[in-house]
């Protein structure tokens, strides 16, 4: 399978802003898709009733929206909190200490490749345009102007996983009861398969492992889950 070609790779803060909005939308689909299908496989394993498979299933969509979206909000606020606590030590340092700070960022520019003089004199009209932003940029690797929205990530690990689930729960509940379980797996690998192509595109990363990670992980999951509920299920339990 060929490799994404390098003219897509993304630079710079562009990569990491896509990495984030990737790694919540695909963490969220995949774990939308996984957990329902598991969950919904499993019920299925041990009844056929149209209205159990039903309720099982919303009722792992919405558990499962509603912990990713939390999980990710009170992760992101984690990291916001950090960056402003960053950028609050450096604002205090630059008014403190604006010959050393100077220094420090001739320093980190040298380190980048450009000469001593060269990075002494970028350094100085940094500071002069925006001193702050610059060795938050250069040191600390923050925009002070895009820093990272909790609210924002939770919202997409919400609704990813709420796209996500609902496939694996409307191809339990509309087949007829002979192609319930046929349709789900087969609709639930196609759509692991397309999540994880969609990542290593987006990723500039190989494909092939990403397609087998994604389709391997989901096969398990429901022949664990449906081998659990058959059980159960003739136990009587």
């Amino acid at each position: 399978m060929t490799e994404p070609s390098t003219h897509d790779e993304a630079h710079d803060g562009a990569l990491g802003t896509r990495l984030n909005w990737l790694r919540a939308a695909v963490l969220g689909a995949n774990d939308g898709i996984v957990s329902t299908a598991g969950l919904v496989v499993g019920v299925a394993g041990a009844t056929d009733s149209r209205a159990t498979l039903l309720t099982a299933g919303l009722a792992g969509l919405l558990a499962g929206s509603l912990s990713m979206a939390a999980g990710e909000y009170v992760s992101v606020s984690t990291q916001r909190d950090s960056e402003k606590a960053a950028l609050a030590l450096e604002r205090r340092e630059l008014r403190e200490q604006p010959e050393e700070e100077l220094e420090e960022l001739t320093g980190l520019l040298v380190a980048r490749g450009l000469s001593q003089e060269v990075a002494r004199e970028a350094a100085e009209q940094l500071t002069e345009r925006d001193a702050l932003r610059a060795h938050a940029r250069v040191e600390l690797g923050i925009d002070p102007d895009e820093l990272a929205n909790p609210w924002h990530a939770a919202g997409a690990s919400f609704l990813a996983f709420t796209v996500g689930a609902l496939l694996p729960l409307l191809a339990i509940v509309l087949p007829p009861s002979s192609l319930r379980l046929l349709v789900t797996v087969l609709s639930v690998l196609a759509a692991l398969a397309l999540t994880g192509w969609w990542s290593a595109r987006l990723g500039a990363a190989a494909l092939r492992p990403a397609v087998l990670r994604n389709v391997g992980g989901g096969a398990l999951a429901m022949a664990v889950t449906y081998g659990a509920g058959s059980l159960l299920g003739a136990a009587g339990v």
